[in-house]
């Protein structure tokens, strides 16, 4: 008679136990320092209190400190303290934001769209059919919004129309933003606005400054052509103005104007963002001031920028050029998530020790050494960016970026949520997106104090940005904003193909 089969070995790597191994580890690793500085610490208060007063007494004098020491002592200290105090980073705090939120009247559903492109191409059914794919599979929904101008038939992407566009998303953002926080025009010390794809004479700083007589002598500057991953770039340079002058603010826009730039040519690549981009706007108040602090919302704690430029490749991946026929439109290529997946890894290599607790980095250090040395073949360990941040606001430029950068960094669904759903309500709002998710998260009443923000996105040329945010209040549920109507209703499920 045949023994029977010996049970089978319990599946370790999903045993429970190791779970908590790991958070043991993790626990050990990141409080490294305090387990060792507790038992000297403990040994040497032991020791003074089984001293005796006479021999503390006896030791200060066998010092023979005289008045010039204790004086010169004293200086030493003073001027450290205050060469740490001037030469230390100054806090940027973010005040408020205020968004821009569309009119209805301004909303496109699939179906109107659709109904626009037969008609604008007429003579293309397979451009049409084509354009009607990518909006079953983009991760939209029926409430995104377009200008006037690309209502009419055909579109009208006339200069006047386009300012009028610019009037409305950036001046709707920054009245709103004056009314939240209390700020005057005449009281906005730096002004940045980033817009890629309209760059007017005057510029449109000019137009705001015009509109709110601003002071003579405030410090503006308009950023075109960065695509969409210049809000943080606009973030980035406030911040380095902010240090250079103490008790300032900033006022940074960012918005895309969609007038002038809808394709009506029939080259695929260049029909991807007639279905993705859609209006919007943000406007953020930042500061340096100290009074500030406990009314901001969150304070910065890193920015940085990644820029694959200098690869021929990267550089041409997406980028504004004119078809056979002479339509002007934006090319996306096909190896854009690829190059969009090597600048993630460059940024978050670089991001990744300035935010990832000690147990984290070390784990990855071993995993570089045993690749080099080793087993070149072996997977290289991904980083659990979840014990870094509690929140992550992904650029919403579509349903295949936010799927390859949940893979990449293994995020549940609920911390892309944010950006499903801003892709959904609003579209790919290009370098605005990142503050209707942030928006989305206080709605919900997700954000708690000290909770730790990574907003991530991509843009032309090509780049990768992060900035990191740490919330500085437990902030409530707004009454009002873009998703005051509707935030009920969310999340929503989204199918992977929508029949139209």
């Amino acid at each position: 008679m045949a023994e029977p089969p010996p049970p089978p070995l319990p599946d370790f790597s999903q045993s429970v136990k190791l779970k908590y191994v790991k958070l043991g580890y993790q626990y050990l690793v990141n409080n490294f320092l305090v387990f060792l500085l507790v038992p000297v610490i403990v040994a040497l208060t032991l020791e003074l209190i089984h001293s005796n007063p006479h021999d503390l007494i006896h030791l200060w004098n066998s010092m023979q400190f005289t008045s010039l020491h204790i004086l010169c002592s004293f200086f030493l200290i003073i001027y450290t303290l205050t060469f740490f105090l001037m030469s230390r980073p100054r806090p940027i705090y973010l005040v408020d934001y205020a968004l821009f939120k569309p009119p209805r009247s301004f909303r496109v559903s699939f179906g109107g769209f659709m109904e626009h492109a037969r008609i604008v191409l007429a003579d293309e059914p397979k451009s049409v059919h084509f354009q009607m794919k990518i909006l079953q599979r983009s991760g939209l929904g029926e409430e995104t919004c377009i200008p006037p101008a690309m209502h009419f038939i055909p579109p009208r992407p006339t200069m006047q129309l386009a300012r009028e566009e610019a009037e409305l998303v950036i001046f709707s953002a920054m009245d709103s933003l004056f009314q939240k926080t209390g700020l005057k025009p005449k009281d906005v010390d730096i002004l940045v606005l980033n817009c890629s794809l309209f760059s007017p004479t005057p510029s449109l700083t000019a137009m705001v400054i015009n509109k709110y007589k601003m002071r003579s002598n405030i410090k503006s500057f308009n950023l075109s052509g960065m695509g969409c991953s210049a809000g943080l770039i606009s973030v980035d340079l406030a911040k380095d103005l902010l240090q250079r002058y103490p008790n300032s603010n900033a006022v940074v826009i960012s918005t895309e104007i969609l007038t002038p730039n809808s394709y009506l040519g029939k080259e695929r690549a260049m029909l991807l963002p007639n279905c993705l981009f859609r209006m919007g706007g943000a406007a953020i108040l930042l500061s340096n001031r100290s009074a500030d602090r406990r009314r901001a919302k969150y304070r910065l704690a890193h920015v940085v920028r990644t820029h694959k430029g200098a690869d021929d490749r990267a550089y041409g991946c997406v980028a504004q050029e004119e078809d056979p026929e002479g339509h002007i439109g934006i090319k996306l290529n096909i190896d854009l998530m690829t190059i969009a997946g090597e600048a993630l890894k460059s940024n978050i290599t670089t991001i990744g020790p300035l935010v990832l607790p000690a147990s984290e980095q070390l784990l990855f250090a071993f995993s570089l050494i045993r690749r080099k040395f080793f087993n070149s073949k072996s997977k290289p360990y991904i980083p659990d960016f979840k014990q870094a941040f509690e929140h992550f606001c992904i650029h919403a430029g579509g349903r295949a970026v936010i799927d390859e950068l949940q893979k990449s960094l293994r995020l549940t669904n609920e911390q892309v949520e944010a950006s499903r759903m801003t892709l959904h309500r609003f579209g790919n709002t290009s370098s605005s997106s990142l503050w209707y998710e942030l928006s989305y998260i206080e709605s919900k009443g997700r954000m708690k104090k000290g909770d730790r923000v990574w907003q991530i996105a991509f843009g032309s040329g090509f780049k990768c940005n992060s900035a990191v945010w740490k919330c500085n209040r437990t902030i409530k549920a707004p009454m009002d904003g873009p998703w005051a109507d509707c935030i009920h209703k969310y999340p929503v499920y989204i199918p992977e193909v929508i029949k139209i």
